[in-house]
């Protein structure tokens, strides 16, 4: 368990209690611990087959807190594009399958992110040191090789394994406000002269992203408020706003996802997919858009509705956010499922794209370490660690273990805006209504950005109405926050 920083024991409390009423370990057990703590440092090997590419400028993007660092990007010049190359993190080479520590990545199969407390898929010597691709420190990894044409398509690609070293950890607030245009570039990316190659690797970001969205990739945009601590309590909510730096992640790993998976099959290895199917409730879809004065086809269209999208944020941005979070409930979760060499899955509806493979995470999620684990046995080709039946079994487990912890996340930040508010009872704010229905009306107010149930005078209101609500009770345990209009 990663404890950030003393003081945090209500909403630690809270969370410890809330993984175990999911299903999930909060506490490592003694074996896994001791499995950790016995390693001598980092993997090292001599296979002929590893490049040594710590010469490379490599450099990892993440958020300023983070300490588990999986993966690492760079550029190159490529014949007839860019070359990308992005480096994930080496886990199995010191988690192997069926050890103690892996059995308790299997058991929660994902790390469970709370304000106060981290409850990490790996002990902290694991994903914060050894397996982590830490700033001036040789590691192994799996590099997804690929060269990206002028229009954001795939020239050719490669995996393998490689040595690499990080040469400047930076963040996302500051790479993304340099890139651009509100701020001066960071020091460290001065210091390690790093200019240009960020702003190749974000053109060639928004070259993928464009061509995404031309497929019908859906630019949707949630409110995800996170808490800043200080003293032990909950003293703001900030929310992460999305931005060139975050955009380059992300881009980059939905492609080197999408290039493992093609990797895998073409190797004709059964793999784990993650996948979002076409909506179930497409026709409440479609009356939304119609709610908003629009029109979407009476069949799924991603690039319909990525249109819609568009349309919709430019009308009336203050709304989006509440309208992308009901999109998203009306297209259903992700998930894992297990597909064949010889079969072709549902895809991934929400990034228009079809091959899909969680690989880029493997300090922070289960799926990644097993698709990890498959990849090597692919370069080998070697019989596959898994049997279909285990991966199917494994598919359905991360699903639903996965979804438990999101189940506890949502709770905590329940818990910590309610503990936020807790002394301001009595005080009157401004909010929009975010839902409406006999179960009951919602609204999220602006500053602090928190939602809370309206107990009184409720009626007549609807989704998307701006209202003033007075705050008159909170409770931290449950994460309740009741609002009277006024």
């Amino acid at each position: 368990m990663n404890r950030q920083t003393e003081g945090h024991d209500d909403l630690r409390e809270i969370a410890h209690q809330a993984m175990i009423d999911r299903g999930l370990e909060p506490d490592f057990p003694k074996d896994a611990l001791s499995q950790a703590a016995a390693l001598k440092g980092p993997c090292q090997e001599s296979d002929k087959d590893i490049r040594d590419l710590r010469e490379l400028p490599w450099c990892s993007i993440d958020n300023d807190d983070s300490r588990d660092l999986d993966q690492l990007t760079v550029s190159q010049p490529g014949n007839g594009g860019v070359r990308i190359l992005v480096a994930i993190a080496d886990v199995d080479c010191l988690v192997t399958k069926g050890s103690a520590v892996d059995r308790h990545a299997e058991k929660n199969t994902t790390s469970v992110y709370t304000p106060g407390i981290i409850f990490s898929m790996l002990p902290e010597r694991l994903s914060t040191d050894l397996t982590s691709l830490n700033e001036n420190e040789d590691r192994l990894s799996m590099v997804i090789d690929v060269i990206v044409s002028e229009d954001g398509m795939f020239a050719v690609s490669d995996v393998y394994r490689g040595l690499v070293r990080n040469k400047a950890k930076l963040a996302y607030r500051g790479v993304g406000g340099w890139l651009e245009g509100h701020s001066d570039p960071p020091p460290k990316v001065v210091e390690t002269k790093m200019e240009d190659q960020l702003r190749t690797q974000d053109r060639v970001a928004q070259q993928l992203r464009e061509n995404r969205h031309e497929h019908g990739a859906l630019e949707l945009e949630t409110l995800e408020p996170r808490a800043v601590m200080k003293d032990g309590k909950v003293a703001d909510l900030e929310i992460e706003a999305r931005n060139h730096a975050r955009d380059l992640i992300e881009d980059f790993m939905i492609a080197a996802n999408g290039v493992v998976a093609r990797f895998l099959h073409d190797k004709a290895y059964s793999t784990i997919r993650r996948v979002v199917r076409e909506p179930e409730r497409w026709n409440r879809i479609v009356a939304l858009a119609e709610a908003h004065g629009d029109r979407l086809p009476s069949e799924p269209d991603s690039k319909a509705l990525e249109e819609f999208l568009v349309r919709q944020r430019k009308q009336d941005k203050v709304r989006f956010p509440d309208l992308s979070l009901a999109i998203v409930k009306l297209m259903g979760r992700g998930e894992y499922v297990l597909e064949r060499p010889n079969e072709e899955g549902p895809g991934h509806f929400g990034l228009a794209v079809r091959d899909y493979a969680h690989s880029t995470a493997p300090n922070r999620r289960y799926p990644d370490l097993i698709t990890q684990r498959i990849v090597k046995a692919a370069l080998k080709g070697a019989p596959a660690p898994y049997s279909d039946d285990e991966l199917a079994q494994l598919a359905q487990h991360c699903t639903d273990q996965e979804d438990a912890a999101a189940k506890v996340e949502r709770q905590i930040r329940k818990s910590a805006a309610a503990q936020l508010l807790e002394n301001r009872v009595g005080e009157r704010f401004d909010g929009i209504v975010t839902g409406a229905s006999e179960k009951g009306t919602w609204v999220r107010i602006f500053k602090p950005p928190v939602e809370g149930r309206v107990m009184h005078g409720q009626q007549n209101l609807d989704v998307g109405d701006r209202v003033r609500v007075k705050l008159i009770d909170t409770d931290v345990d449950r994460g309740f926050i009741d609002f009277v209009r006024t």
